[in-house]
């Protein structure tokens, strides 16, 4: 009769264990993971000229003209080159 009691108390502690285990496994999984807001931020020039324009931070304007800049150093940078082609 001692044997099934502590067998029975044995297993009733297991399935606590485990119920407990379950559940902090739910809990985990239920928090939201923590991304850092740099990873959705602009990582580009371009990138923050337009985060700037949809924020109302620059002009439609001032925009254009910053990027006809920015395209205007990329072309005195690295100009495009076009292989000429005789037919």
């Amino acid at each position: 009769m001692l044997i099934l009691s502590l067998l029975i108390l044995v297993l009733a502690a297991a399935c606590v264990l485990a119920v407990r285990g379950v559940r902090a496994d739910a809990r985990a999984e239920a928090e939201p993971l923590a991304i850092p807001e740099a990873l959705f931020g602009p990582q580009s020039l371009e990138g923050v000229l337009c985060t700037q324009l949809m924020d109302g931070d620059i002009t439609q304007r001032q925009y254009l003209r910053s990027m006809a800049g920015i395209a205007a150093r990329d072309e005195e940078r690295h100009p495009l080159v076009v292989p000429w082609r005789e037919d």
